[in-house]
């Protein structure tokens, strides 16, 4: 098999609401900011995604659709990026998006994923925080 590259763009959502149920916490006004930033910032580096997936729960589809909103393309939500999501689950969800995805999701399992991808330390993931890492995909 011919192994692709992928850059894989692992997102935070951005600051959200406390309160219940927690899968429709939304964004804070904050973080409504932090992510059309992050999404402005991704469009000034020259991202194009390819697509953009997100977490099914509202904090990730809102930072998602904002971040879309910058770059011009519309957000997805895949159950697979829910919260406790592994390395295995963001990369099948993202296989298949093609060569520059972006994918929203939340902590612990931003930094316990990417310390999975990279055999690094687990990083920092502060809200809309994002981490970009390069997979070889088949």
């Amino acid at each position: 098999a011919i192994l692709r590259r992928m850059r894989l763009y692992l997102v935070r959502h951005a600051e959200a609401a406390g309160g219940h149920p927690d899968d429709l916490r939304p964004l804070t006004p904050t973080g409504r900011e932090q992510a059309r930033s992050l999404g402005s910032r991704l469009r000034e580096h020259g991202v194009e995604p390819d697509a953009i997936v997100t977490s099914p729960l509202l904090r990730a589809r809102e930072t998602g659709a904002l971040v879309a909103r910058e770059l011009g393309i519309a957000a997805v939500a895949d159950e697979r990026l829910a919260p406790g999501a592994t390395a295995e689950a963001v990369a099948s969800a993202a296989s298949g998006k093609g060569e520059t995805v972006i994918v929203i999701g939340h902590q612990p399992d931003c930094s316990r994923v990417a310390a999975a991808l990279t055999g690094g330390p687990e990083p920092d993931f502060p809200p809309a925080g994002s981490v970009a890492i390069d997979l070889a995909s088949p």
